[in-house]
């Protein structure tokens, strides 16, 4: 989401009412909405690439799906925040939340930028990856499209402990305030190289493994503080129309995205921009608002748990599946009908599901799944 990509699930530290699960299911919900927002971004917005599209309703369809997506990964974040920096997080102690999550994300790292960098790059896609490139690539956190997102997910975990003891200190308004901003520094910090542009300065918005995980702080502590902000019926319908309006806006853009210049240096199509972020805010206060009002049933519940545990590992297997397929199939590989990329994507996003679904039930690969 991922492109968001998903972080391994976590549960809810801070109990639920007692009329409500103890898990979120609304939480599970968005993260499986999200993870197959993920997946149709890298499938069937490799339309979009084609040249010969552009200006079509095929094209436009893919712009809508692509750009009409952008919140998830920043969604994903806020997920993540709103497990991980609970309270019970740390009962016993930040060395034990450490171990906990690092030995469930680097396993995932390494196996997979192995899996990425030879398996695809190399054995499917014969690139010619040397050693010195394999570095560049690692240290760019760009060894292979949607991977940044484990460099991202780690990155918060290390500073949470910190961010938790110091929103837990000071309350709610400590939380939203911090939350504010964190989000908006981290959204200049993506701007400002764009502006810089626009003044003759050549400049590149670019994040490393290393601190790929700074601007998405301000996501992360906001799933914390608006984790239980239940809107009145009249507020969630303004915030329903405002954020259609939104991605409405995302779409648009992005298909006149070489003729506004200033207009997309100010306001990216990109998950840390200004637009993209009061999306993702909208779809998380819709999902926390859809919780408090209504519970399905225990069935219903239960399938969603699986898939979004499941979701994981359709992040880190998709891609890897939809490069067999472009191989496998020409059709796929020239991207020109949306038949038979929308038949690509259920394939992918299906068998995705399966293997992680799967994989969760055999001792050794579950740990990379």
């Amino acid at each position: 989401m991922p492109d968001t990509l998903t972080a391994p699930v976590e549960r809810d530290a801070v109990a639920a009412p007692s009329s409500r699960p103890a898990r979120r299911w609304e939480f599970d919900a968005l993260r499986v909405v999200a993870i197959c927002g993920v997946v149709a971004i890298h499938v069937i917005g490799m339309m979009l690439i084609n040249p010969e599209l552009r200006g079509t309703l095929r094209w436009w369809g893919a712009v809508a799906v692509h750009a009409g997506s952008t919140w998830v990964v920043p969604v994903f974040v806020m997920l993540s925040g709103a497990l991980v920096l609970a309270p019970g997080a740390y009962a016993a102690g930040t060395a034990a939340f450490y171990r906990k999550r690092f030995v469930r994300i680097v396993p995932a790292l390494v196996v997979w930028h192995v899996v990425y960098l030879v398996g695809v790059r190399v054995w499917l896609l014969d690139q010619d990856v040397t050693a010195r490139s394999a570095a560049q690539l690692l240290l760019d956190a760009r060894a292979y499209t949607a991977l940044y997102f484990l460099w991202l997910i780690g990155g918060l975990y290390l500073v949470a402990p910190v961010l938790a003891a110091f929103l837990h200190a000071g309350g709610r308004l400590r939380s939203l305030v911090t939350a504010a901003v964190a989000l908006c520094w981290g959204l200049v910090l993506w701007i400002v190289p764009n502006i810089s542009t626009l003044l003759g300065t050549e400049r590149v918005s670019g994040l490393g493994a290393w601190d790929q995980w700074v601007p998405y702080v301000g996501y992360f502590v906001a799933g914390w503080a608006l984790r239980r902000t239940v809107l009145g019926r009249r507020a969630l319908l303004a915030v329903l129309a405002v954020t259609v309006v939104l991605l409405g806006e995302l779409i648009w853009q992005s298909g006149h995205r070489g003729q506004f210049r200033t207009l997309n240096a100010l306001l990216p199509v990109h998950r840390l921009g200004i637009v993209a972020a009061a999306a993702a805010i909208g779809v998380f206060l819709l999902a926390v608002g859809l919780g408090a009002r209504y519970t399905p049933p225990e069935r219903l519940r239960g399938l969603l748990t699986r898939l979004s545990d499941a979701s994981f590992g359709v992040f880190l297997v998709h891609l890897a599946l939809f490069a067999i397929l472009q191989q496998a199939i020409p059709a796929v590989r020239a991207a020109d009908s949306p038949a038979v990329m929308v038949a690509a994507y259920a394939a992918v996003l299906g068998c995705s599901f399966a293997l992680s679904i799967g994989a969760a039930k055999v001792p050794y690969l579950r740990n990379v799944f």
